[in-house]
Parts: C-alpha cells; sequence; structure tokens
C-alpha cells in the first residue's frame, strides 16, 4: 500500500494521458508512469481480496462451514445459517463497486483483477458444506 501511495507522488505532477495518436488510444493506453500506478493498485487489490476472504473464511470456520480441510467445525451456530449467503452477496458487490471504480479511474489491471479473484472467492465459499446444506 506504500508503494501505491509512493507511486502516486511520484506522478502526480505528470499526466496521465498520452499527448499523441487517435483520441481512443490517448484514453484506453496509460503513459508508463500511470500503468505503474495502476499495477501498485492492482497488488494492493489482491492483497485486501485475499484479506477479505481469509476473514470470511477464519468466521466462519467456527459453526457453520463443514469442510473436512478445515478441522472440527465446532457446535453448530444458529444464528449463521444466512452467513454463507451473506459473504458471497458482499464479495460480489465488493467486485461490482472496485470494478466500477477501477473502470472510471482507467485502472484496467485492477479492474481486471477485481473481476477475477471476488467473484472466484465467492464461488468458492459458495460451494463449502455448511451444518444448513
Amino acid at each position: 500500500m506504500v508503494y501505491a501511495l509512493v507511486t502516486l507522488v511520484r506522478i502526480w505532477s505528470q499526466d496521465g494521458v498520452r499527448h499523441h495518436g487517435h483520441p481512443a488510444v490517448r484514453l484506453l493506453v496509460p503513459t508508463p508512469a500511470y500503468l505503474r500506478l495502476d499495477v501498485a493498485l492492482a497488488v494492493v487489490a489482491v492483497l485486501a481480496d485475499l484479506w477479505l476472504v481469509s476473514a470470511a473464511i477464519v468466521f466462519g470456520s467456527d459453526g457453520i462451514f463443514t469442510e473436512d480441510w478445515m478441522g472440527y467445525p465446532g457446535m453448530m451456530d444458529p444464528t449463521g445459517q444466512n452467513y454463507q449467503a451473506g459473504v458471497v452477496s458482499a464479495l460480489h458487490t465488493t467486485a461490482r463497486w472496485t470494478f466500477g471504480i477501477a473502470v472510471l479511474c482507467r485502472c484496467w489491471t485492477t479492474a481486471g483483477v477485481q473481476v477475477c479473484v471476488l467473484p472466484l472467492a465467492a464461488w468458492w465459499i459458495g460451494s463449502f458444506d455448511t451444518y444448513y446444506t
């Protein structure tokens, strides 16, 4: 995250749009400095996504998810019936918002990462066995 902030500070005074070529190319193809910022933001987004998915698994592993690789699931949590659906919905919503923000900021690599990582993580968590399925 610090690297992304340092990159942002370094390119702040530089222009993020190319000055030559067709207008569509100038809009869609970022300058090399802006591309470095995009890659740094993509790395930060992947790390944040991993943290979010890990937190969902850790909180659901005690009394909700019953996967064999998680070990003993503990006693059934009577209030956790909607946990899995809520996590899947939250991951899809996060993917939509972060993708939209990345596209508006022309961070194509970050947008691609968000479209690939979070929906797949939501599908993976949605496939877990629970006490309720």
